[in-house]
């Protein structure tokens, strides 16, 4: 059933990482300075974006019908951007982007839901989301979280990139948008417990007829936002450079 709130949450959401790829493509692509966007701030604006696409994408996987097919077609089109990318940017290569990761968690739950729905979900929440934080830096080879290491991990785990898929990269592995599925997916099943909390059903929900419509339209919003930022830019580029 859809929710309009669900909606206009994840039309927010495409609007804040519309403004942060636009930022990163000022930054990265046309050269402009700008410090603020390698530091902490950026940092947290980069992580709310992704942790809120993350957690909503597993708080409505239960109230879906065809998850199967939804995963399949979010992860073909992480598939064709890893594609494109490889083709045509591969300085810009996308591997493992967080397409690839709900595609692969939705598919991935399928098989799981059986044994996920005899955790309780108080239980499945708090256990989901604190092995989310215990796998935060594995990718860099530790348990722990954002820098605070508890453990260092095997570097036999770092091996190629069916392990980079895993979540374990090897070293000089490189990709512009990665969400591998440890740890990502820990926090894709505390979205998934949370929608299973007992609720009370909101009636007076907030309209946003914009930002619902957004959200309505994801996966086709998130397909064409880069293109058409960078060929904005590129047009005020061209249009505003001092001529000699």
């Amino acid at each position: 059933m859809r929710q309009t709130r669900l909606d206009v949450i994840r039309g927010a959401a495409l609007v804040s990482m519309i403004l942060y790829h636009a930022c990163w493509d000022l930054a990265w692509m046309f050269g402009l300075a700008m410090p603020w966007y390698q530091g902490f701030w950026a940092h947290v604006w980069q992580q709310s974006i992704c942790w809120t696409f993350i957690l909503l994408s597993g708080y409505c996987w239960p109230l879906g019908r065809r998850q199967r097919k939804h995963g399949l077609i979010t992860f073909g089109c992480g598939f064709l951007l890893t594609l494109v990318t490889a083709v045509f940017l591969p300085e810009n290569l996308i591997f493992c982007g967080v397409l690839t990761l709900l595609g692969s968690s939705s598919l991935l739950l399928i098989p799981l839901r059986p044994a996920l729905e005899k955790i309780p979900a108080r239980l499945g929440l708090a256990g989901s989301f604190l092995l989310f934080l215990l796998l935060r830096d594995v990718n860099s080879g530790f348990l722990g979280f954002e820098g605070v290491h508890v453990a260092a991990l095997p570097s036999q785990l770092y091996q190629n990139h069916l392990t980079a898929y895993l979540g374990f990269p090897p070293a000089g592995f490189f990709s512009t948008d990665y969400f591998s599925l440890l740890p990502w997916f820990f926090l894709f099943l505390t979205g998934y417990f949370l929608c299973r909390l007992p609720r009370t059903e909101q009636t007076n929900e907030r309209r946003l007829p914009l930002l619902a419509a957004m959200g309505r339209r994801s996966l086709l919003i998130y397909m064409l936002h880069q293109p058409v930022i960078y060929g904005l830019l590129l047009a005020l580029h061209v249009l505003f450079q001092p001529r000699t």
